[in-house]
């Protein structure tokens, strides 16, 4: 993919014209069938002779495996490798929550030393299970808003991690810059995940505050994605993607759908323009992961008490326009926009 560019969390109000640096967005990880057995001994654990760490993954998309690479490189990068001096048993859910309840007893039975939790799914799955494994958790929008701990601030809990909040303001000051005629916005997501209920919420209130209409349809599966898409195309100017992973996983549909009706998408994150969407303003998950990684070394290196680690928010975000898109529905890129433009391999 093209170069993307990164500015500080603190300057999100500024226009979103202020310069940007260069950002790297990772690489994939593979994924794992869940199964009773993960093929690695809980010995390590009970004997010290290891630390175990168990990964659990909602589903396979391009920002979940992002975090997870991000996550394995900042161990990596301290001297811990798997397989040398610590053991890394990876489980992916396939976006099945019973997948994901069968996970989290395998490790509780394991009595892995630590647990990483990707998506938000997936880090309820485990703290259901458990409340002495300490869980670091990435790709959670909101951990309180989740029930994962008492506070952002302080978890009083054996969760702690990094959010993946948008800078959803500054995403839709993008959207009316690239597409100013917009007059009704379509919110597309999936309504049994906290995370994005929360970012529509808040994207609702920016909406109400500027007398702009907005209408929605909600999925409970990849199964009911083309409908949704199908249906409010007729009804919006332009659509706006939370960092939803049900649509994430689905960005071909999304935009098979919406090239055609000339729609622009405006995504919660990277990979969802590189899979289709228009432009986006939003979180590099490899960096969150890598984050989380340094938080677990804080526990596993330092014995820090994971019930007083605040949880920690992104201080930078990837910023792209999908070129061939852009062309496609007819969007003209403002000329100080022109550097953001990338064309995915895909495309």
């Amino acid at each position: 993919m093209g170069k993307f560019r990164k500015f500080a969390a603190s300057v999100l109000a500024m226009a979103i014209t202020l310069s940007f640096a260069a950002c790297n967005s990772g690489t994939s990880s593979s994924s794992t069938v869940p199964s009773n057995s993960s093929g690695n001994s809980s010995a390590a654990a009970s004997t010290g002779e290891k630390k175990q760490i168990g990964i659990i993954q909602l589903m396979d998309h391009p920002a979940l495996n992002a975090a997870h690479d991000g996550f394995v490189a900042a161990l990596e990068e301290k001297g811990y490798k798997d397989g040398e001096n610590i053991t890394i048993v990876y489980q992916n859910g396939q976006g099945d929550t019973n997948n994901l309840s069968t996970i989290a007893d395998k490790f509780v039975g394991d009595k892995v030393d630590l647990v990483l939790a990707i998506a938000t799914p997936a880090a309820q799955a485990v703290a259901g299970k458990t409340t002495d494994i300490p869980i670091i958790a990435t790709a959670v929008t909101d951990f309180a808003e989740a029930g994962l701990v008492e506070s952002n601030e302080k978890p009083n809990t054996n969760v702690s991690g990094t959010n993946d909040m948008n800078p959803i303001e500054a995403q839709f000051d993008l959207m009316f810059q690239l597409c100013p005629e917009v007059k009704t916005v379509g919110f597309l997501y999936n309504s049994s995940e906290d995370n994005s209920r929360l970012q529509v919420d808040i994207a609702k209130a920016l909406l109400d505050a500027k007398d702009i209409k907005y209408v929605e349809r909600t999925v409970a599966s990849t199964n009911d994605v083309q409908q949704a898409t199908t249906s409010i195309v007729t009804e919006c100017d332009a659509i706006y993607l939370p960092t939803d992973n049900v649509f994430a996983s689905s960005m071909p549909i999304v935009s098979a759908i919406t090239t055609e009706s000339k729609i622009p998408v405006i995504c919660g994150e990277s990979n969802m323009v590189d899979n289709g969407g228009l432009a986006t303003l939003g979180i590099n998950y490899y960096n969150i992961g890598h984050q989380a990684g340094l938080m677990a070394l804080r526990i596993l290196e330092e014995g820090a008490a994971i019930a007083d680690m605040p949880v920690e928010s992104s201080t930078d975000y990837d910023f792209c326009i999908n070129g061939p898109v852009a062309e496609a529905i007819g969007v003209t890129i403002p000329d100080d926009l022109k550097q953001y433009v990338i064309t995915p391999a895909a495309s």
